[in-house]
């Protein structure tokens, strides 16, 4: 009964966008109702937040990946690149106004 409570609510929220506050909520909810235990309830509590945040991170790291290709795509140089040619030019400056 737990794991298909806890299956069905994970497909019917988007877990990504899920704060502990709506978890907790939501267990609580599920609780009252007299579907889970206190104790079923604080494991899907934790369950879930555990999930939501594996779920964040893939995502930022999906978003970070499609931004980085498309800068790629457009030839857009990296803050590095930049950081990389103005430290050259100031070596080359140097160069000039020593001789």
């Amino acid at each position: 009964m737990f794991d298909l409570l806890k299956k069905a609510t994970l497909m019917g929220i988007g877990i990504t966008s899920m704060t502990k506050d709506k978890i907790e909520e939501l267990a609580k909810e599920i609780i009252e109702e007299g579907k889970l235990s206190e104790e079923e309830g604080k494991k899907l509590v934790e369950d879930l937040l555990k999930r939501s945040e594996e779920a964040r991170n893939e995502l930022e790291s999906r978003g970070e990946k499609l931004v980085k290709s498309a800068l790629e795509k457009l030839d857009i140089p990296s803050r590095a690149e930049m950081e990389k040619l103005q430290a050259r030019i100031k070596k080359l400056e140097t160069q000039i106004k020593n001789r």
